[in-house]
């Protein structure tokens, strides 16, 4: 008996972290309200309840480690020989020993900062007439990606895998071809999904699909959806998986944020065929979903400026949470989640 003990132990253990919770009622849910002097807030990296990153339009790459009662900030200028540039920022993430920050334009610029803010310095920049970055993350300390809008026929995905040190673009010849007028939205720095070896990316515009790789991006797959599609506001804006065979995602028109057709869907095999959620119900278009981690991918939410929506049933049913408009949400547990927006974070709590 003696021997088992150990491995008693590590079952309880086992059993704990991977416990599944029952889907709650929305009456549990309250978003508290932060205001913040910056323009636009889109890439968030939420640590714990108390701590959080965000980079926002304006070059600032910005930091709480009191739940968002006092903030600091590090504004970031790449400096040329003739002039001054201020990031965009819309893609922040994090590898656990750096805060990397990549901004959209025309030249995009990527920074790598220590985790104390200091030390800031462009890793990766990348100069062309179409440059356009929308989102980026790590599959662990090594290996992380970011994709953009294509500069030539594929879209442009940057990867390392030294820890963000150095990274190195795709070339075309190893990506699956994009659609003329296929590219993706830089909205909430939600489209693109790691899980594991495993990145899926979404797109819009003339073509709403989903691009796959499950070895870092050395190969790929890409699969059609039936998400709304064929104008360059429409498509899908992110992209989220519970595991590696259920997903969802989420978009629609941007120019027409109240229609709710065609704009979200449901995967039960990794990606490969997508299903589409009832139309005429909401939510309406939304920026981001998220599921609720612990929930057996029961618990989703969607955000978007058209406001907040739940779901406990997978993404088949919704209801409004609120009418407040926020671009992204990212949860740090089961009952917190930071989002952000124009001139403000958000601070959700589920009971």
């Amino acid at each position: 008996m003696k021997s088992l003990f150990p491995l008693l132990i590590l079952l309880v253990f086992l059993s704990a972290c991977n416990t599944e919770y029952p889907p709650r009622d929305i009456d549990s849910i309250s978003i508290e309200k932060i205001t913040i002097d910056s323009v636009s807030i889109r890439a968030i990296h939420a640590v714990d309840s108390n701590k959080m990153y965000y980079a926002d339009s304006d070059g600032n790459v910005a930091y709480t480690k009191s739940a968002g009662k006092k903030w600091g900030k590090s504004s970031l200028l790449y400096i040329n020989i003739e002039d001054s540039i201020k990031p965009n920022f819309r893609s922040i993430a994090s590898n656990g020993a750096s805060v990397f920050a990549l901004s959209i334009g025309n030249p995009a610029l990527l920074y790598k900062m220590d985790n104390n803010r200091k030390n800031a310095k462009v890793v990766y920049k990348e100069e062309h007439e179409k440059v356009f970055y929308d989102s980026m993350n790590f599959f662990n300390h090594y290996n992380g990606i970011a994709m953009g809008d294509p500069t030539e026929d594929c879209l442009s995905i940057i990867i390392t895998n030294d820890g963000g040190y150095t990274w190195n673009k795709i070339p075309c010849e190893k990506l699956p071809k994009v659609a003329d007028g296929e590219a993706a939205f830089a909205a909430s720095n939600t489209n693109i999904k790691v899980l594991g070896k495993t990145v899926w990316i979404a797109t819009g515009g003339t073509k709403a699909r989903v691009f796959k790789s499950t070895d870092f991006g050395e190969t790929w797959a890409v699969f059609e959806t039936p998400i709304i599609q064929g104008e360059g506001p429409q498509g899908i804006y992110s992209i989220d998986f519970a595991d590696e065979n259920n997903g969802i995602i989420i978009g629609g028109d941007y120019s027409k944020p109240e229609e709710n057709s065609k704009n979200k869907a449901i995967t039960k095999d990794g990606g490969k065929t997508w299903t589409l959620v009832a139309d005429g119900q909401n939510p309406n278009y939304k920026s981001c979903v998220q599921y609720v981690p612990s929930s057996n991918g029961k618990e989703v939410f969607a955000v978007g400026k058209t406001g907040v929506s739940y779901s406990n049933d997978g993404g088949i049913t919704w209801k409004e949470v609120s009418k407040e408009g926020y671009y992204t949400i990212q949860f740090v547990n089961r009952n917190t989640a930071w989002l952000s927006g124009n001139q403000k974070i958000g601070k959700l709590t589920l009971q």
